[in-house]
């Protein structure tokens, strides 16, 4: 059989853990909690007993739209904690009555045609990797249609004098970057979630991608956007930039699909790297490391990765001895050399107490009269473990999946200014309630990007719960760690979006005249309310 995603994992079905490999994982938890964890095996999609389909697509669509078990068990849930203990546990009490693959504009215009007249709810779906309720059925619809926007999947057009591409939502980022290669062009846009995640879907997020300074998010790349809404389509003028008004892409932005469904856009594109040089430089304290980041962000050299690891996370990501913090610096470039650039950012760095030896300086192409060995391949250490932690995070939380095992992120931002404070009182808050749900646990941080005026902090944290309690005891863990971002100025999301689970803090974050203004938006482009109704406004 073709191999497929999982249902309930991270993956394809090929990469789901097996049972060997879930006992070390439960050994492995066993061990740091000083419990004894039992395994459980998910269920198969032939196991799993969802409620029958409420409704049938009119003959018309018969061709795009499926009631299958599988495609409606895959479509109900993104990749959340919450979502993965939901579906390990088979937890389907509210899935898509059906599951649309439209395989150009016309089909998504008929599909919401369809849903517009019938009063059903429509959630545009690219990848499924929300970690926010995102993609979830609402309640109070007699029907709901997923679409899988992912047949939706090609390069139109390549603009190699402005740089730029013409790309239709429901491209997965790989594909993406395949179609671009044979060009010699690049996106370089890779969230953690870049195998299962759309063009689409980071254009409705404001995703975060690779680059930790300058192009942060997904709203820099963007040139221009068509979407359909059930009003009819909505599509900016391709601009490299303009001040007429406000602009149309920056209301597409962040829209969560909530005012139409992205078909089309066009991208800021460049040349793939041939130059590149990093290195990781060690620092005593969070403190330290956050002032030499704030200084190297401050000069404006833009380097493409600048990550801070707190002790915590550099221990638990990248090896280190738990009392020392890191800070990975990466510069990448098509035409330019960046051995310069790597020396000035490193001095900064020095200057606030970091330490690296000059060999630990990773160059390539090496300059000329460089060691043979200070190349790509170079040396890996806590640069390369944290690396391919990052790269498998996802993969190794399918293994501790119903465990009982409470582990989970959350993202913010916040000025320098307020630094110091901010991290005292999330990380407090967060810690209290992991000793008060869990008896214990551990709270890390790193910075994913950094900016002039602020970090944005990634929280991860760990505790251990009890098997079939997770979800509540993960929910008075996220309600004291949110209210304590928004608290103390920081916002709920950096770029992981508002979805369902946001929704309370956004709605605290956001002005109350703005929120008039979106359902205002809202109600222009789509007066039925059917399109991912619940997300950001009530329907």
């Amino acid at each position: 059989m073709t191999d497929r995603r999982s249902y309930w994992a991270w993956g394809m079905e090929s990469q789901e853990p097996t049972p060997a490999k879930r006992e070390a994982a439960a050994k492995a938890m066993s061990e740091r909690f000083g419990a004894s964890l039992d395994t459980v095996q998910a269920r198969s999609v032939e196991q799993l007993d969802l409620r029958p389909s409420r409704i049938t697509a009119p003959d018309t669509l018969s061709e795009i739209v499926t009631a299958d078990t599988y495609e409606r068990a895959f479509h109900t849930y993104g990749h959340s904690f919450r979502d993965r203990i939901r579906k390990f546990s088979g937890d389907f009490q509210n899935p898509p009555d059906l599951v649309a693959y439209p395989r150009n504009e016309a089909d998504v215009v008929s599909l919401l045609d369809w849903c517009g007249g019938a009063g059903y709810a429509a959630i545009p779906f690219g990848g499924g990797s929300s970690v926010v309720g995102g993609v979830e059925s609402p309640e109070g619809y007699d029907g709901v249609v997923t679409l899988d926007m992912t047949r939706m999947d090609r390069v139109l057009e390549v603009d190699d004098i402005s740089r730029a591409v013409r790309v239709q939502g429901g491209t997965l980022g790989p594909l993406l970057e395949a179609q671009l290669k044979p060009h010699g062009f690049t996106m370089r846009h890779f969230p953690q979630s870049f195998e299962y995640s759309t063009v689409g879907g980071w254009i409705v997020t404001r995703g975060g991608g690779h680059y930790a300074t300058n192009h942060t998010h997904i709203d820099e790349f963007v040139e221009s956007v068509r979407m359909v809404t059930p009003a009819g389509p909505w599509e900016s003028r391709r601009l490299p930039g303009s001040g007429a008004g406000p602009s149309p892409d920056r209301l597409a932005l962040g829209s969560e699909g909530i005012l139409g469904v992205v078909t089309e856009a066009w991208m800021r594109i460049q040349g793939r790297p041939r130059f590149r040089a990093s290195t990781g430089v060690s620092f005593p304290s969070l403190e330290s490391v956050s002032d030499a980041a704030r200084a190297i962000a401050q000069a404006k050299l833009w380097p493409a990765n600048l990550r801070v690891l707190d002790p915590g996370e550099g221990q638990a990501m990248a090896g280190l001895d738990g009392k020392t913090a890191i800070l990975i610096i990466g510069f990448e470039s098509a035409e330019v050399p960046q051995d310069a650039f790597i020396h000035e950012a490193v001095a900064i760095a020095r200057d606030y107490g970091g330490q690296v030896d000059d060999d630990e300086i990773v160059i390539s192409p090496a300059p000329e009269g460089a060691r043979a060995s200070n190349d790509a391949a170079g040396r890996q250490g806590a640069v390369g473990a944290w690396r391919e932690a990052f790269i498998s995070l996802p993969y190794d939380w399918n293994d501790i999946t119903g465990l009982g095992v409470i582990a989970d992120t959350f993202e913010t931002s916040i000025t320098w200014d307020r630094w110091p404070e901010f991290d005292n009182a999330v990380r407090s808050a967060t810690q209290d309630a992991l000793n008060r749900v869990c008896g214990g646990g551990s709270v890390t941080a790193r910075f994913t990007h950094i900016y002039p005026d602020g970090p944005a902090p990634y929280y991860s944290f760990t505790g251990l719960g009890k098997p079939g309690s997770e979800l509540s005891q993960w929910a008075e863990i996220k309600t004291a760690a949110s209210d304590a971002v928004i608290a103390a100025g920081g916002t709920i999301t950096h770029h992981h979006a508002v979805g369902r689970d946001h929704r309370p803090w956004y709605d605290k974050q956001r002005p109350d005249l703005f929120a008039a203004a979106l359902r205002a938006t809202k109600q222009a482009v789509d007066p039925s309310s059917i399109l991912n109704p619940g997300v950001l406004i009530d329907p």
